[in-house]
Protein backbone atom coordinates (compact mmCIF):
# COMPACT_ATOMS: atom_id res chain seq x y z
CA UNK A 1 0.00 0.00 0.00
CA UNK A 2 1.19 3.62 -0.72
CA UNK A 3 1.34 6.24 2.30
CA UNK A 4 0.12 9.58 1.25
CA UNK A 5 0.71 12.09 3.41
CA UNK A 6 -1.98 12.76 6.25
CA UNK A 7 -3.22 15.50 8.12
CA UNK A 8 -4.95 14.93 11.45
CA UNK A 9 -7.71 17.30 12.07
CA UNK A 10 -8.60 18.06 15.73
CA UNK A 11 -10.81 20.69 16.93
CA UNK A 12 -10.94 21.02 20.69
CA UNK A 13 -12.44 22.96 23.78
CA UNK A 14 -11.91 22.84 27.44
CA UNK A 15 -10.14 19.02 26.76
CA UNK A 16 -7.75 19.54 29.21
CA UNK A 17 -8.44 16.49 30.65
CA UNK A 18 -8.34 14.13 27.72
CA UNK A 19 -6.15 16.01 25.45
CA UNK A 20 -2.50 14.30 26.71
CA UNK A 21 -4.20 10.89 26.31
CA UNK A 22 -5.52 11.83 22.91
CA UNK A 23 -2.45 13.08 21.39
CA UNK A 24 -0.22 10.82 22.93
CA UNK A 25 -2.05 8.31 20.56
CA UNK A 26 -2.03 10.18 17.78
CA UNK A 27 1.69 10.60 17.95
CA UNK A 28 2.39 7.02 18.55
CA UNK A 29 0.86 5.87 15.37
CA UNK A 30 2.23 3.32 13.03
CA UNK A 31 2.33 5.21 9.51
CA UNK A 32 4.98 5.00 7.39
CA UNK A 33 3.77 8.23 5.49
CA UNK A 34 3.97 11.46 6.12
CA UNK A 35 1.80 12.63 9.02
CA UNK A 36 0.88 15.67 11.00
CA UNK A 37 -1.72 16.98 13.32
CA UNK A 38 -3.69 20.55 13.06
CA UNK A 39 -5.35 21.36 16.56
CA UNK A 40 -8.01 24.23 16.17
CA UNK A 41 -8.22 25.48 19.70
CA UNK A 42 -11.61 27.48 20.60
CA UNK A 43 -10.53 29.42 23.09
CA UNK A 44 -10.02 27.06 25.75
CA UNK A 45 -9.61 28.70 29.55
CA UNK A 46 -8.74 25.42 31.41
CA UNK A 47 -4.85 24.89 30.77
CA UNK A 48 -5.76 23.33 27.60
CA UNK A 49 -3.96 26.04 25.01
CA UNK A 50 -0.55 25.42 27.69
CA UNK A 51 -0.99 21.38 27.22
CA UNK A 52 -0.98 21.99 23.20
CA UNK A 53 1.57 25.01 23.21
CA UNK A 54 4.08 22.13 25.15
CA UNK A 55 3.13 19.63 22.64
CA UNK A 56 3.45 21.48 19.77
CA UNK A 57 7.62 22.91 20.83
CA UNK A 58 8.51 19.05 21.91
CA UNK A 59 7.29 17.08 18.65
CA UNK A 60 9.01 18.95 15.81
CA UNK A 61 6.37 20.27 14.28
CA UNK A 62 4.20 17.27 13.76
CA UNK A 63 1.66 19.23 16.01
CA UNK A 64 0.80 22.38 15.07
CA UNK A 65 -1.59 24.49 16.85
CA UNK A 66 -4.48 27.10 15.27
CA UNK A 67 -6.87 29.63 16.77
CA UNK A 68 -10.56 28.33 16.19
CA UNK A 69 -12.44 32.46 16.77
CA UNK A 70 -16.00 30.42 15.97
CA UNK A 71 -15.40 28.07 18.76
CA UNK A 72 -17.60 25.48 17.25
CA UNK A 73 -16.06 21.76 15.96
CA UNK A 74 -17.18 22.81 12.55
CA UNK A 75 -15.13 26.03 11.84
CA UNK A 76 -12.31 24.21 13.89
CA UNK A 77 -12.25 21.46 11.44
CA UNK A 78 -12.64 23.67 8.24
CA UNK A 79 -9.53 25.83 9.53
CA UNK A 80 -7.94 22.97 10.71
CA UNK A 81 -8.18 21.10 6.58
CA UNK A 82 -7.40 24.54 4.94
CA UNK A 83 -3.82 24.90 6.60
CA UNK A 84 -3.18 20.80 5.78
CA UNK A 85 -0.74 19.81 4.16
CA UNK A 86 -1.81 16.09 3.89
CA UNK A 87 -3.80 14.68 0.36
CA UNK A 88 -5.77 12.85 3.28
CA UNK A 89 -7.67 14.09 6.12
CA UNK A 90 -8.04 12.21 9.28
CA UNK A 91 -10.68 13.62 11.39
CA UNK A 92 -10.30 12.89 15.21
CA UNK A 93 -11.71 14.35 18.63
CA UNK A 94 -10.48 15.37 21.76
CA UNK A 95 -12.56 12.57 23.96
CA UNK A 96 -11.41 9.99 21.94
CA UNK A 97 -7.85 7.80 21.83
CA UNK A 98 -6.60 5.86 18.69
CA UNK A 99 -5.58 2.36 18.54
CA UNK A 100 -1.29 2.55 17.07
CA UNK A 101 -2.85 1.49 13.11
CA UNK A 102 -5.85 3.91 13.66
CA UNK A 103 -4.34 5.80 10.44
CA UNK A 104 -2.91 2.71 8.83
CA UNK A 105 -6.57 1.46 8.57
CA UNK A 106 -8.02 4.08 7.42
CA UNK A 107 -5.91 5.06 4.35
CA UNK A 108 -6.35 1.46 3.18
CA UNK A 109 -9.83 1.34 3.50
CA UNK A 110 -9.62 4.46 1.67
CA UNK A 111 -6.95 2.82 -1.05
CA UNK A 112 -9.93 -0.05 -1.15
CA UNK A 113 -11.93 2.41 -2.91
CA UNK A 114 -14.15 3.92 0.15
CA UNK A 115 -14.83 7.38 -0.82
CA UNK A 116 -15.21 8.10 2.79
CA UNK A 117 -14.32 5.54 5.84
CA UNK A 118 -14.04 5.18 9.56
CA UNK A 119 -14.60 2.96 12.52
CA UNK A 120 -17.43 1.85 14.99
CA UNK A 121 -18.15 4.31 17.87
CA UNK A 122 -16.59 2.21 20.84
CA UNK A 123 -17.42 4.16 24.28
CA UNK A 124 -15.34 3.32 27.54
CA UNK A 125 -16.66 4.84 30.72
CA UNK A 126 -14.31 6.94 32.90
CA UNK A 127 -16.54 6.57 36.01
CA UNK A 128 -19.51 4.74 37.44
CA UNK A 129 -22.32 6.81 35.47
CA UNK A 130 -20.10 7.17 32.21
CA UNK A 131 -20.10 3.17 32.60
CA UNK A 132 -23.99 3.72 32.20
CA UNK A 133 -23.59 5.66 29.70
CA UNK A 134 -21.27 3.06 27.39
CA UNK A 135 -23.70 0.75 27.99
CA UNK A 136 -26.89 2.45 27.03
CA UNK A 137 -24.98 3.59 23.86
CA UNK A 138 -23.96 0.18 22.73
CA UNK A 139 -27.56 -0.79 22.78
CA UNK A 140 -29.79 -0.76 19.77
CA UNK A 141 -32.88 0.01 21.69
CA UNK A 142 -31.12 3.25 23.13
CA UNK A 143 -29.51 4.27 19.86
CA UNK A 144 -31.15 2.49 17.21
CA UNK A 145 -29.91 0.22 14.43
CA UNK A 146 -27.31 2.77 13.00
CA UNK A 147 -24.37 0.53 11.83
CA UNK A 148 -21.36 2.66 12.89
CA UNK A 149 -22.91 1.63 16.64
CA UNK A 150 -22.84 -2.11 15.88
CA UNK A 151 -21.10 -3.17 12.66
CA UNK A 152 -18.84 -6.81 12.66
CA UNK A 153 -16.94 -5.96 9.18
CA UNK A 154 -17.01 -3.81 6.24
CA UNK A 155 -19.78 -2.56 4.74
CA UNK A 156 -21.55 1.12 2.95
CA UNK A 157 -23.25 3.00 6.02
CA UNK A 158 -24.97 6.43 5.92
CA UNK A 159 -22.42 7.44 8.16
CA UNK A 160 -19.53 6.89 10.62
CA UNK A 161 -17.90 7.95 13.88
CA UNK A 162 -15.48 11.02 12.61
CA UNK A 163 -13.78 9.67 9.53
CA UNK A 164 -11.17 10.02 6.75
CA UNK A 165 -11.22 11.29 3.28
CA UNK A 166 -9.68 12.93 0.79
CA UNK A 167 -8.93 16.48 1.26
CA UNK A 168 -9.83 17.31 -2.45
CA UNK A 169 -12.97 15.57 -1.68
CA UNK A 170 -13.83 17.35 1.89
CA UNK A 171 -13.15 20.60 -0.13
CA UNK A 172 -15.88 20.10 -2.98
CA UNK A 173 -17.91 19.06 -0.22
CA UNK A 174 -18.23 22.29 0.97
CA UNK A 175 -16.70 21.06 4.48
CA UNK A 176 -18.63 21.25 7.48
CA UNK A 177 -21.70 23.45 7.84
CA UNK A 178 -22.63 24.95 11.78
CA UNK A 179 -25.60 24.43 12.86
CA UNK A 180 -27.54 26.56 15.90
CA UNK A 181 -27.32 23.67 17.89
CA UNK A 182 -23.65 23.09 17.62
CA UNK A 183 -24.44 19.28 16.70
CA UNK A 184 -25.28 17.21 13.45
CA UNK A 185 -22.46 18.52 11.51
CA UNK A 186 -20.82 14.60 10.68
CA UNK A 187 -24.34 13.85 9.94
CA UNK A 188 -25.35 16.79 7.97
CA UNK A 189 -21.81 16.15 6.22
CA UNK A 190 -22.21 12.57 4.93
CA UNK A 191 -25.64 13.16 4.15
CA UNK A 192 -24.22 15.94 1.48
CA UNK A 193 -21.13 13.54 0.83
CA UNK A 194 -23.23 10.79 -0.35
CA UNK A 195 -25.77 12.89 -2.72
CA UNK A 196 -22.70 13.87 -4.43
CA UNK A 197 -22.40 10.40 -5.25
CA UNK A 198 -19.71 9.40 -2.78
CA UNK A 199 -19.25 6.39 -0.94
CA UNK A 200 -18.77 6.12 3.09
CA UNK A 201 -17.70 2.53 4.18
CA UNK A 202 -17.34 2.07 8.24
CA UNK A 203 -14.42 -0.96 9.04
CA UNK A 204 -14.52 -2.18 12.08
CA UNK A 205 -10.95 -2.60 11.88
CA UNK A 206 -10.35 0.78 12.74
CA UNK A 207 -10.27 1.25 16.18
CA UNK A 208 -10.73 3.73 18.46
CA UNK A 209 -12.35 4.58 22.36
CA UNK A 210 -14.96 7.27 23.34
CA UNK A 211 -15.55 8.32 26.48
CA UNK A 212 -18.87 9.52 27.04
CA UNK A 213 -20.35 12.35 29.02
CA UNK A 214 -19.62 11.25 32.62
CA UNK A 215 -22.83 13.21 34.41
CA UNK A 216 -26.08 13.51 33.89
CA UNK A 217 -26.11 17.04 33.42
CA UNK A 218 -23.58 16.97 30.36
CA UNK A 219 -25.73 13.99 29.16
CA UNK A 220 -28.67 15.99 29.01
CA UNK A 221 -27.34 19.11 27.38
CA UNK A 222 -25.35 16.99 24.57
CA UNK A 223 -28.42 14.63 23.80
CA UNK A 224 -30.51 17.73 23.16
CA UNK A 225 -27.98 19.59 21.23
CA UNK A 226 -28.68 16.37 19.18
CA UNK A 227 -31.83 16.29 18.63
CA UNK A 228 -32.00 19.96 17.90
CA UNK A 229 -29.40 19.40 15.11
CA UNK A 230 -31.38 16.45 13.77
CA UNK A 231 -34.64 18.85 13.54
CA UNK A 232 -32.10 21.63 11.93
CA UNK A 233 -31.20 19.11 8.91
CA UNK A 234 -34.28 18.70 8.31
CA UNK A 235 -34.68 22.13 7.79
CA UNK A 236 -31.73 22.52 6.26
CA UNK A 237 -32.02 19.41 3.72
CA UNK A 238 -35.43 18.94 3.28
CA UNK A 239 -35.40 15.33 4.99
CA UNK A 240 -33.74 13.37 8.19
CA UNK A 241 -30.83 12.14 7.25
CA UNK A 242 -32.64 8.57 8.34
CA UNK A 243 -36.13 7.48 9.81
CA UNK A 244 -34.18 6.76 13.47
CA UNK A 245 -34.61 10.36 15.07
CA UNK A 246 -38.46 9.87 14.94
CA UNK A 247 -38.57 6.71 17.75
CA UNK A 248 -37.68 9.89 20.83
CA UNK A 249 -40.03 11.81 18.16
CA UNK A 250 -42.86 9.58 19.00
CA UNK A 251 -42.29 8.85 22.93
CA UNK A 252 -42.38 12.70 23.56
CA UNK A 253 -45.77 13.11 21.35
CA UNK A 254 -47.21 9.74 23.04
CA UNK A 255 -46.42 11.34 26.77
CA UNK A 256 -47.64 14.85 25.88
CA UNK A 257 -50.75 13.43 24.77
CA UNK A 258 -51.06 11.22 27.88
CA UNK A 259 -50.80 14.17 30.31
CA UNK A 260 -53.31 16.14 28.59
CA UNK A 261 -55.25 13.06 28.88
CA UNK A 262 -54.81 12.64 32.17
CA UNK A 263 -55.64 16.18 33.46
CA UNK A 264 -59.08 15.06 31.91
CA UNK A 265 -59.53 12.64 34.03
CA UNK A 266 -57.98 9.82 31.05
CA UNK A 267 -54.94 8.72 32.68
CA UNK A 268 -54.53 5.37 30.73
CA UNK A 269 -52.78 6.03 27.91
CA UNK A 270 -49.93 8.11 30.01
CA UNK A 271 -49.39 4.77 32.02
CA UNK A 272 -49.31 2.85 29.02
CA UNK A 273 -46.93 4.59 27.89
CA UNK A 274 -44.89 5.04 30.95
CA UNK A 275 -45.15 1.86 31.35
CA UNK A 276 -43.82 0.56 28.35
CA UNK A 277 -41.12 3.01 27.77
CA UNK A 278 -40.12 1.97 31.65
CA UNK A 279 -40.13 -1.76 30.42
CA UNK A 280 -37.82 -1.19 27.60
CA UNK A 281 -35.18 1.43 29.25
CA UNK A 282 -35.54 -1.81 32.35
CA UNK A 283 -34.44 -4.02 29.50
CA UNK A 284 -31.79 -1.90 28.16
CA UNK A 285 -30.00 -1.46 32.08
CA UNK A 286 -30.50 -5.61 32.66
CA UNK A 287 -29.00 -6.84 29.17
CA UNK A 288 -26.05 -3.84 28.95
CA UNK A 289 -22.85 -4.43 30.84
CA UNK A 290 -22.83 -1.71 32.73
CA UNK A 291 -24.17 -0.41 36.26
CA UNK A 292 -27.95 -1.24 35.57
CA UNK A 293 -29.10 2.25 37.83
CA UNK A 294 -26.61 4.24 35.60
CA UNK A 295 -27.68 2.51 32.71
CA UNK A 296 -31.22 3.21 33.31
CA UNK A 297 -31.10 6.57 34.12
CA UNK A 298 -28.38 6.97 31.00
CA UNK A 299 -30.97 5.44 28.60
CA UNK A 300 -33.69 7.45 30.11
CA UNK A 301 -31.92 10.68 29.32
CA UNK A 302 -30.68 9.86 25.77
CA UNK A 303 -34.31 9.34 24.49
CA UNK A 304 -36.07 12.12 26.77
CA UNK A 305 -33.59 14.93 26.04
CA UNK A 306 -33.05 13.94 22.37
CA UNK A 307 -36.96 13.91 21.93
CA UNK A 308 -37.55 17.07 23.61
CA UNK A 309 -34.70 18.85 21.52
CA UNK A 310 -36.02 17.67 18.27
CA UNK A 311 -39.30 19.22 19.03
CA UNK A 312 -37.75 22.45 19.84
CA UNK A 313 -35.18 22.39 16.84
CA UNK A 314 -38.73 21.51 14.71
CA UNK A 315 -40.97 24.42 16.62
CA UNK A 316 -38.06 26.90 15.83
CA UNK A 317 -38.53 26.71 12.30
CA UNK A 318 -36.29 26.80 9.71
CA UNK A 319 -35.04 30.74 10.16
CA UNK A 320 -31.69 30.36 12.89
CA UNK A 321 -30.51 26.95 10.36
CA UNK A 322 -30.95 29.65 7.24
CA UNK A 323 -29.55 32.64 9.31
CA UNK A 324 -26.48 30.50 10.66
CA UNK A 325 -25.57 28.75 6.97
CA UNK A 326 -25.97 31.82 5.37
CA UNK A 327 -23.58 33.65 8.12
Amino acid sequence: MSHPAVSIILPVLDERATIDAVLASLLDQRYDGPLEIIVADGGSTDGTRDRLEAWQRRTDGRVRVVDNPQRRQSPGLNRAAELASGEILVRADGHTVYAPDYVERSVAALAAGADAAGGRMNPVGANRFGRGVAAAMNSPLTMGPARFHHAEEPETVDTVYLGAFRRDDFLATGGFRSFPSGAAEDADFYHRWRAAGRTVVVDPAIVSRYTPRDRPGRLWRQYLAYGRGKAEMLWANGRFPSWRPLAPLALIVALGAGVVLAAFGRPWLLAAVVTAWAGLVGWVAATGDGPPVETFLAAAIMHLAYGIGLIGGLLRGPTPVRKALEG
